[in-house]
């Protein structure tokens, strides 16, 4: 089995910066894209950023130039800096990883449990 562990996420003032964590653990031979997904009640889960092995990176277009994804592909971990916050940026951001477990499986889809990121005025 595959877990992905969020941290990071919290209260901060419009303006104010955060830095969420996606730590991937367990049965794991390769992960290839990664991604950062957010979602208020009631409302589809939205894509935020993702990035593939290779660092190829796509952003939604609300946050580009204000967040930033990256990863550690040695320690299975994925980063979003998240500055110049605001109140619209306010909901539970889930990590994302397509996983192989062994070297001949297929991929599948992994979420975390989510973090809520709370942007006050």
């Amino acid at each position: 089995q595959v877990q992905l562990v969020e941290s990071g996420g919290g209260l901060v003032q419009a303006g104010g910066s955060l830095r969420l964590s996606c730590a991937a653990s367990g049965s794991i031979f390769v992960i290839n894209t990664m991604g950062w997904y957010r979602q208020l009640p009631g409302k589809q889960r939205d894509l935020v950023a993702t990035i593939t092995r290779g660092s190829t990176i796509n952003y939604a277009d609300s946050v580009k130039g204000r967040f930033t994804i990256s990863r550690d592909n040695a320690k299975n971990t994925m980063y979003l800096q998240m500055n110049s916050l605001k109140p619209e940026d306010t909901a539970v951001y889930y990590c994302y990883a397509e996983v192989r477990q062994r070297v001949l499986s297929n991929f599948r889809d992994y979420w975390g449990q989510g973090t809520q990121v709370t942007v006050s005025t």
